[in-house]
C-alpha cells in the first residue's frame, strides 16, 4: 500500500495518498454520428450547409432516422481531451450523463475501450442520449446538428466523489456550466477536489458560455478555485471584456497556477507561476477540420504536466496533438500520438 504523503495543496496537517488517476473530467456525454450525404439531403431537411444548430428531441430522432450509414463515436469536449490523454498513456476517468438507450450504450462502450473509467449510471427517465448529427457533403463541408439531451441533466448524486478525490486533476468542461443541474454538480466536485488537496483545471469552451456565466467564472478565478485555465485568444479576451490580448492575460495570470492560451496558427502561451512560455503551432500539411483542436491541445499539455515536464515541453505536446486532430475530420486522434510526440514523454 502506498504510504500517505503531504500534498502542498491540501489543508494544513492533512495527509493524502498518492493519486491513482491523472485526470477525472466532467463533461457532456455526446455521441458524434457522422454520415456522408449529398446536397439534396441538406436541402430536403432545410439545414444550413456548413453550419451548426441546436435541435430538440423530435428533430434529433427524425434526422437520425433519415441519415444513411453512419460512424458513431463518443464525443464531447472533455471526453475528447481524455481520449487524447489515454492515447498518450494517461490514466483517466470520465463523469457524464447518458440515457439508457442505444447511443448511451455506444458512448459507454466506446469510451471504456479507450481505457477510460466511466461508471456514471445511465438515466432511465428524461431525454435520450445527446448526439451531434454530422452530415459531410462531397465538398467536405460539415453540417452539424446538436441535441444536448441527457447530458444537460447530470445530477450531483451521479458524482463519484471517491474517483474525483483519487485523481491528481479535476478537469471541467465550460460547456456543461450552462445547464443548472451539472453546474451544481461541478461546484460540488470542485469542493471535493479542493478538500482532497487536488488541482482543478477548467476550459472556458466558448464565448457564448462566457457571456452567460462571466461572473461565475471570475468568482472561481478570484477565489482561487481554479489552478489551471485553458482558453483560446477569443475566450480570454471575452472573459476580460477587452480587445487587448496582453491585458487579458495579465489580468488572470497572477490568479492562476497556470494559464494556457491557444492562438491558432500563432501557437500558444502558458504562464506558470508568473513566468511566460511560448511555442509556435506544430506543422500540418493541410488544415482539414479544426474541431477538437483545443481539446487535444489540453490533452497534450496535461499529459506533460502530470509527468512533470517543463512548461515549454507541455506546450509542444499540446501543439503536436492539436496539429494531428486538425489534419482530418473528427475530434479524436487517428494517428499514434505516442509516436508523434517522440521523446517528449521519455
Amino acid at each position: 500500500m502506498t504510504a500517505p504523503k503531504r500534498d502542498p495543496l491540501a489543508p494544513k496537517g492533512l495527509l493524502l495518498p498518492d493519486p491513482t488517476l491523472d485526470v477525472v473530467a466532467i463533461g457532456n456525454a455526446i455521441v458524434d454520428v457522422i454520415s456522408q450525404e449529398d446536397d439534396a439531403f441538406i436541402a430536403e431537411h432545410a439545414l444550413t450547409k456548413g453550419g451548426m444548430q441546436l435541435i430538440d428531441t423530435d428533430e434529433a430522432e427524425l434526422l437520425y432516422a433519415d441519415m444513411g450509414a453512419a460512424r458513431e463515436v463518443s464525443g464531447g469536449s472533455a471526453a475528447n481531451t481524455l481520449a487524447g490523454m489515454a492515447a498518450l498513456g494517461g490514466k483517466c476517468g470520465f463523469i457524464g450523463q447518458v440515457f439508457d438507450d442505444q447511443l448511451g450504450a455506444i458512448f459507454a462502450h466506446d469510451i471504456r475501450t479507450l481505457g477510460i473509467r466511466f461508471e456514471t449510471a445511465a438515466a432511465t427517465d428524461g431525454p435520450p442520449t445527446a448526439r451531434c448529427l454530422i452530415m459531410v457533403t462531397p465538398d467536405a463541408q460539415r453540417t452539424m446538428n446538436t441535441f444536448l439531451g441527457a447530458s444537460q441533466f447530470l445530477p450531483a448524486t451521479a458524482l463519484d466523489l471517491d474517483m474525483i478525490r483519487a485523481a491528481r486533476i479535476l478537469y471541467l468542461e465550460g460547456y456543461l456550466w450552462d445547464p443548472e443541474q451539472p453546474r451544481a454538480a461541478m461546484r460540488e466536485a470542485i469542493a471535493a477536489a479542493r478538500g482532497a488537496g487536488r488541482e482543478v483545471a477548467f476550459t472556458l469552451s466558448d464565448a457564448f458560455v462566457i457571456d452567460r456565466h462571466r461572473e461565475d467564472f471570475l468568482a472561481l478565478i478570484d477565489g482561487r478555485q481554479i489552478d489551471i485555465l485553458f482558453a483560446n485568444e477569443a475566450e480570454i479576451t471575452s472573459l476580460a471584456q477587452t480587445d487587448d490580448f496582453e491585458k487579458a492575460v495579465a489580468r488572470f495570470a497572477s490568479k492562476l497556477k497556470i494559464l494556457a492560451v491557444t492562438r491558432g496558427p500563432h501557437g500558444a502561451i502558458a504562464i506558470r507561476d508568473g513566468a511566460r512560455h511560448e511555442c509556435g503551432a506544430a506543422p500540418v500539411a493541410k488544415v482539414t477540420d479544426t474541431t477538437g483542436a483545443g481539446d487535444l491541445f489540453a490533452a497534450g499539455f496535461l499529459t506533460g504536466y502530470v509527468r512533470g515536464k517543463a512548461p515549454h515541453e507541455c506546450l509542444a505536446l499540446g501543439a503536436i496533438c492539436a496539429a494531428e486532430v486538425i489534419s482530418h475530420y473528427g475530434a479524436r486522434p487517428e494517428a499514434d500520438l505516442k509516436q508523434l510526440v517522440g521523446g517528449f514523454l521519455d
